[in-house]
């Protein structure tokens, strides 16, 4: 349909000559005199009030072309003015113009449905009389109910054979392609076929109790099949030990649960998709999955967005081009100062920016939960399994507090964001096998290279006693083979920021790597390499992401001084007489006592000046006390405490509902379940404040906030250049997700697991007056920290 958009009647009549003027046809219109002219649709009433439209109304009713309908309103409405009228009703898709045709035809349902839709009704069905569909199944999908519903819509639809792609894409101006499941490596076949035809397909699986519909595949716009196949199979990990002991090279087939009503409403879904596509009809749907749930009829679209790193789509080198690239800072103000950090975005403009990441199909992140055991006022949210520790099933998320990633805040919102942040960036620094590398021996590399025996940290003693220590202990304090500087490694290159040069890392301490399941490659030093968490960070810019990054390291660095020291630290005053109450938490504190728990705080802030809290809370109700922490690090100090007492509010959950009989945890891992159990303050006084320290408050000697991230960065960095330490950065930005990713590594920086090597936890201590010689290794805290 052409609109006139308020031409001059005579050159409108002209461009328009032959052709019939009127509603659309989803449209009925009814006159009711003296106050409107109704619209009547499917989708609603629209409302057209004034003298000169209920004049003109009766004269659209599709049977006269426009001339005739000026003619005609010329009795009671100047030409001019009714050209404009209908110019408007056209731009507002109310009125368009089509071919003469018969009156019994215009009222056509189908004809009114898409033009509901806003396309040319008569011409949509023009186009569906000529397509052509060719219908495809793999394996052992039945095409039968999908060619049934083709007849039933009136498309001329021919089974092909699915071993002869090419002929098939040939014959069609569209295949729909049925299968079991959509990680079926034929597929992949049938999907390069079509891209090299440029024909577009469509993929269903009707045949399940929830349904997949979509997406329509076109090459060269939106995404490809292996863009939508990475994501499934990050969501597939549990079924790899079942793929390998089965030598299966796709899926792991799934019993069959379906009724024969269940499948042909799929089918016809299916070809209703179709239908729309060959129409003419484009919406953002038709870029998704669409599963139905047929059981529930509940139906989602999954937004499938194009991976521009996609070997088959895109430009696989993006990520190794990004990683070799300098980091550059730029100035980025601050924008949001919430209770969890400085950022540059709020946590609103972060959650619309990458929401569509969460979906089981779709998206890297299955769900995001508030989780179920947290207290009322309390805001804890839960993002999936953790990729940093490899587990696979629900017996292992239940072995320790790290095991599935989740979000802390003073707010649900800030605590849902929070819960995706971490998801995204632990999917981010995992290795995926575009990242570069390059094989050689730490010897052979030179200068550029740093050991990763400076960054691991573990004793020598350690390393003789890893056999024994790994038996009794966590996957999280596992201990490695001894490095051997001799040997191949895959290392990574890094970046500088201290000496803004280019740096190399071992790969296999910088990426986590989780099972093997045969799309990425195995890295040699695996054995004497462990990647962990510590430094990594997601933020809503690079500056932001580097600053929480750097953060982290110093929060672990001081908690490793204090927790393996067992020195006695001051007190933080939680009180709003000087200290640094506030209604937060006087709310959070109340939540606690109304659970039976104290809730105190101590300053772990080390030579570095940058605040570090721990805040911690036990049980006054029974013998176990079972005690937890949570700890937070800021140049602002008020930032530094909330983030400590909302990470202590995370880790609660796993104890809210213990009971004196030592039943009711949420974990089975023998050491949080030992400490808990047996951890006092008699027994752990170092856990209480420093008796003979007044505790301390907000103020902060030569604290002054700086406004743009950046500025923090380079404080950062002029701060540990300072002392001798070297800032480096890893670039761990996913392309795809777009959301700033980055780890950040500062040699000689202690994380706060057992890593027992000589330097700062035995020096620092000392420096500071904490004590008044070294700890000896073997006086060290024999509990090693498991949060």
């Amino acid at each position: 349909m052409t609109a006139v958009h308020g031409e001059r009647p005579a050159r409108a009549a002209e461009s328009t000559r032959g052709r019939r003027v009127g509603f659309r046809s989803h449209l009925r219109a009814e006159v009711v005199a003296g106050d409107a002219a109704y619209l009547l649709s499917d989708r609603g009433v629209t409302a057209l009030q004034g003298d000169q439209i209920e004049a003109l109304v009766p004269l659209l009713d599709g049977t006269r072309d426009l001339p005739s309908v000026l003619r005609e309103a010329a009795r009671t409405i100047p030409a001019e003015q009714a050209g404009r009228l209908i110019g408007r009703l056209a731009q507002a898709g109310l009125v368009g113009y089509s071919a003469a045709t018969p009156a019994d035809t215009v009222r056509d349902p189908a004809r009114a449905y898409w033009e509901l839709a806003g396309i040319d009704g008569a011409e949509a069905l023009s186009r569906l009389a000529a397509a052509r569909v060719q219908v495809l199944s793999v394996g052992t999908a039945d095409a039968g109910p999908i060619l049934a519903a083709c007849a039933d819509a009136g498309l001329t639809a021919v089974a092909a054979d699915a071993r002869d792609y090419g002929a098939a894409v040939a014959a069609g101006e569209l295949s729909l392609v049925v299968c079991e499941d959509y990680l079926d490596p034929e597929l992949g076949d049938i999907d390069a076929v079509h891209r090299v035809s440029g024909r577009p397909w469509l993929p269903a699986r009707t045949g399940g109790s929830t349904a997949w519909i979509g997406p329509v595949f076109t090459p060269g716009v939106g995404a490809c099949w292996t863009c939508l196949a990475h994501r499934l199979r990050g969501h597939r990990l549990s079924e790899a030990p079942v793929r390998r002991a089965l030598g299966l090279t796709g899926p792991v087939p799934r019993p069959a649960a379906r009724i024969p009503v269940s499948t042909a409403g799929a089918a016809q879904l299916t070809v209703l998709e179709a239908a729309k596509w060959l129409a003419g009809y484009r919406y953002p749907g038709q870029s998704a999955v669409l599963t139905l749930e047929t059981l529930s009829l509940a139906t989602r679209h999954h937004e499938l967005r194009r991976r521009p790193q996609c070997p088959a789509c895109g430009d696989p080198g993006l990520v190794a081009e990004q990683v070799r690239r300098p980091v550059h800072l730029v100035p980025r103000p601050k924008s949001h100062s919430g209770g969890g950090g400085h950022r540059s975005r709020s946590a609103q403009q972060v959650k619309d920016a990458y929401g569509h990441l969460v979906s089981p199909i779709t998206g890297v992140v299955d769900t995001i939960r508030r989780d179920p055991r947290a207290p009322t006022g309390l805001h804890c949210y839960l993002s999936g399994r953790n990729p940093a520790v490899g587990a696979t099933d629900l017996a292992q998320l239940r072995m320790g507090l790290r095991q599935v990633s989740g979000g802390k805040g003073a707010t649900p919102l800030d605590a849902e964001v929070s819960a995706l942040c971490e998801a995204l960036e632990r999917y981010s620094g995992t290795l995926q096998g575009d990242e570069p590398r390059v094989r050689d021996s730490l010897r052979a590399l030179g200068d550029s290279a740093v050991s990763p025996d400076r960054c691991q940290l573990f004793a020598p003693q350690q390393f003789r006693e890893r056999e024994r220590w790994n038996a009794l202990h966590s996957s999280f304090q596992h201990i490695p083979e001894p490095f051997d500087e001799r040997a191949p490694v895959d290392w990574t290159p890094v970046w500088s920021l201290t000496e803004q040069r280019q740096r190399l890392l071992p790969t296999g301490m910088l990426y986590f790597t989780g099972p093997p399941d045969g799309t990425v490659p195995q890295l040699a030093g695996r054995r004497s390499l462990r990647a962990d968490s510590n430094g990594n960070a997601a933020g809503s810019s690079p500056e932001d992401a580097i600053l929480h990054g750097f953060l982290e390291l110093v929060e672990r660095d001081a908690v490793a001084l204090w927790w393996y020291n067992r020195t006695r630290q001051p007190g933080v005053r939680l009180d709003g007489r000087g200290g640094f109450g506030d209604a937060w938490t006087e709310e959070l504190t109340g939540v606690y006592r109304d659970l039976n728990r104290e809730v105190w705080a101590l300053d772990l802030t080390a030579d570095l000046g940058i605040p570090v809290f721990a805040a911690l809370s036990r049980r006054t109700d029974k013998a176990a006390e079972d005690i937890m922490f949570g700890f937070g690090a800021h140049f602002d100090p008020a930032v530094a405490l909330r983030r400590a007492l909302t990470e202590m509010n995370q880790f609660l959950p796993a104890v809210v509902d213990a009971r004196a009989d030592g039943s009711g945890y949420g974990s089975v891992a023998p050491e949080p379940l030992g400490w808990w159990w047996g951890a006092t303050v008699r027994n752990q006084p170092y856990l209480l404040p420093d008796p003979s320290v007044p505790a301390r408050g907000p103020a902060v000697p030569g604290h002054r906030p700086r406004p743009d991230l950046r500025e923090d960065v380079d404080a950062a960095v002029e701060l540990l250049r300072e002392r001798g330490m070297e800032l480096l950065v890893l670039d761990q930005t996913r392309p795809d997700l777009g959301i700033p990713v980055v780890k950040v590594i500062v040699p000689g920086l202690r994380h706060f697991w057992a890593r027992f090597a000589p330097g700062r936890l035995y020096d620092v201590p000392v420096r500071l007056g904490r004590l008044a010689a070294p700890t000896r290794y073997d006086d060290l805290n024999p509990v090693p920290l498991f949060v």
